[in-house]
């Protein structure tokens, strides 16, 4: 799934905000001006009910890349995942030029300097290690453990946040992320599915993940800099393609011959393909206008309660076996991320 962050998160501690999988995913934006477009009547739709259909809207996207990447990787045998998400990120540099200069979403803005290119070329690369990860993960392990993994993000956050920056949080704060830990701790050692390959490169993921917001607040904060989180994900997409191209080509072989051999024997994995990368891009879409049509701060609730939604679809839709103690694993770690999210609200109401 393919999931970027935009400056205005300044929340480097923003707990899943989600990705991707390909595993991928859309930053906080400013909660939208009193005359924006969620303050009257769209068409034939209420705010109320447009803002409702663009929610369900970023649940069915977010879910739909991690069963169709998981389907791919797993079941149908497309055992590519750096190409898939190289194709992933060519979708959406293509989505992306035609949301902004064509639909108009967002104002077109330019890269100013060298300096801030270098910038965005570093956090394309950490981008694409954490998504390329994370697909590589649903090749050995279930979306649902895959999830529980990915809601441990705060407990990486917090660690680079105090790597990288010093940041100390309170201790209450740090005395929250104690469940999200023991809960995967639960789940892991309870797993039917457990490859331990495949979890740690979702634990690589998720601390790709965490890192990434943390370096991003930390480079693009200069209000000459600042890019909103369309913008940055038109110039990151088409580096971080570039970076994964030689990977995949010496990695994965002949992976396009592979590829156009196998549409010439089932033409189905070409829509596949394509299907696959335009859900990928509608993950950042969707995520883009929750924000815009509620907040931020609902769309990290909304993000805690998405894990699970996915874990129990995933479990309906590919039958893995799952365990008592596993689904409490879960329910442990995802009763942390809550905790956290209310301790960091609390922490800042106080430090104001």
């Amino acid at each position: 799934m393919v999931e970027v962050q935009t400056w205005t998160t300044r929340r480097m501690s923003n707990p899943r905000l989600s990705d991707s999988t390909a595993d991928h995913q859309l930053l906080d934006m400013p909660a939208t001006p009193p005359g924006d477009v969620r303050n009257s009547n769209v068409g034939w739709f209420s705010p109320t009910v447009l803002t409702a259909l663009i929610i369900a809207s970023w649940y069915l996207s977010n879910i739909g890349v991690l069963l169709l990447n998981k389907y791919l990787l797993s079941f149908y045998g497309f055992r590519y995942p750096i190409f898939l998400t190289m194709i992933h990120m060519i979708a959406c540099s293509i989505y992306s030029y035609a949301a902004i200069n064509f639909l108009g979403l967002v104002p077109l803005q330019h890269i100013l300097s060298r300096k801030q290119f270098m910038k965005i070329f570093a956090l394309s690369a950490i981008f694409c290690f954490s998504v390329v990860c994370g697909n590589t993960s649903l090749r050995y392990i279930p979306v649902s453990f895959n999830q529980a993994i990915g809601a441990t993000t705060p407990f990486f956050t917090a660690i680079f946040a105090f790597l990288i920056t010093f940041k100390k949080e309170s201790a209450e704060v740090y005395c929250a992320l104690m469940p999200v830990v023991f809960g995967i701790v639960l789940a892991s050692n309870s797993e039917p599915s457990f490859h331990l390959f495949g979890f740690l490169v979702c634990i690589g993921s998720t601390a790709g993940r965490a890192l990434k917001s943390v370096v991003q607040g930390i480079l693009l904060t200069s209000e000459a800099e600042k890019l909103h989180s369309m913008n940055l994900l038109l110039y990151m997409a088409p580096m971080a393609a570039m970076i994964l191209l030689p990977f995949t080509l010496y990695i994965e072989g002949n992976v396009a011959s592979i590829t156009m051999e196998k549409a010439r024997g089932d033409p189905y994995i070409v829509f596949l393909l394509i299907g696959n990368a335009t859900v990928a891009y509608l993950v950042n879409l969707t995520n883009f206008l929750v924000t815009k049509h509620t907040s931020a701060l609902t769309l990290q609730v909304l993000g805690n309660a998405k894990a699970a939604v996915a874990a129990v679809v995933s479990v309906l839709i590919f039958r893995n076996p799952v365990t008592v103690m596993g689904i409490a694993g879960f329910a442990v770690t995802i009763m942390g991320v809550v905790l956290y999210s209310e301790a960091k609200k609390r922490s800042k109401i106080t430090a104001h």
